[in-house]
């Protein structure tokens, strides 16, 4: 079967340069707005990895991001926030991006086409079977991310992928694929628009379903969150406030004694 790439497809809208700030806007809005929808016809595929995610972290496992370019970046975004967020050690999940942190910020000429480098990143982590493996890669052909899917296929790490084309070849590469179907981008193959939309919605349903499945949110609140900062703490006071019957003051010095929301609320007497 032949592999199109609609990501590359040429952009619906022509002579962009003749439209007005106003036109721009509201066709990249219009364009926008298809994407949440693509998400939802692939919600079994994320639950499906979702499920083999959170039986591995409950048993001490922990999950990998693996992409180049902004999808590598996305995979970091993601990675970087859940211990602020839920208060989990920093190595439970990883973001790693083709070229390193570096290209965090600026590009790393033909580090996404080394096949064999994604894997060489992941040994520094100890990668094994209890372990998850993400790869990212809106195209779906990226050499990078296709080749540390192989090798921890071979060494029995269970893989999942997030592209935006379907049958790509990191998704016949993933034991569980999630292809996220956007279409052409406004500027065409500008994939940090629409696709990179895409996955950083299944990656913000991916870490938070994880979360809330291993107890990290309470109710609705992030009671694990780390006090990084005046407004969090503050955040944090109010959450004390309207789980037990105490004052500002009485929930600040709660706080300031056990250091979270939830150990505050729980040796509250």
């Amino acid at each position: 079967m032949t592999f199109t790439k609609t990501t590359e497809q040429s952009s619906k809208y022509e002579h962009l340069e003749k439209m007005s700030v106003s036109e721009l806007l509201t066709n990249i809005n219009r364009e926008d707005q298809t994407v949440p929808l693509a998400v939802e016809k692939v919600l079994p595929e994320i639950e499906a990895l979702v499920t083999q995610i959170v039986a591995k972290m409950k048993k001490g496992g922990r999950l990998f991001y693996i992409g180049a370019g902004t999808s590598g970046r996305l995979g970091v975004v993601d990675a970087s926030e859940c211990p602020p967020t839920f208060g989990v050690p920093f190595d439970m999940v990883v973001g790693i991006i083709a070229g390193g942190d570096t290209a965090i910020r600026r590009a790393v000429e033909n580090a996404e086409d080394d096949a064999t480098q994604a894997w060489i990143d992941l040994q520094e982590f100890n990668i094994n079977a209890d372990d998850v493996v993400i790869g990212i890669a809106a195209s779906g052909t990226t050499p990078y991310v296709i080749g540390g899917l192989q090798m921890c296929n071979d060494s029995g790490i269970i893989t999942g992928s997030i592209c935006c084309n379907a049958g790509s070849p990191i998704s016949k590469t993933a034991q569980y694929p999630i292809d996220v179907v956007v279409g052409p981008e406004f500027v065409t193959g500008s994939s940090r628009m629409k696709a990179g939309t895409a996955q950083k919605l299944v990656l913000n349903m991916i870490s938070t379903a994880t979360m809330i499945q291993l107890g990290k949110v309470k109710g609705n609140k992030m009671v694990d969150m780390q006090l990084s900062n005046s407004k969090l703490v503050d955040r944090g006071v109010k959450m004390i406030m309207g789980e037990i019957p105490v004052s500002y003051d009485e929930a600040s010095e709660l706080l300031r004694k056990f250091g979270s929301v939830r150990k505050a609320v729980d040796n509250w007497k």
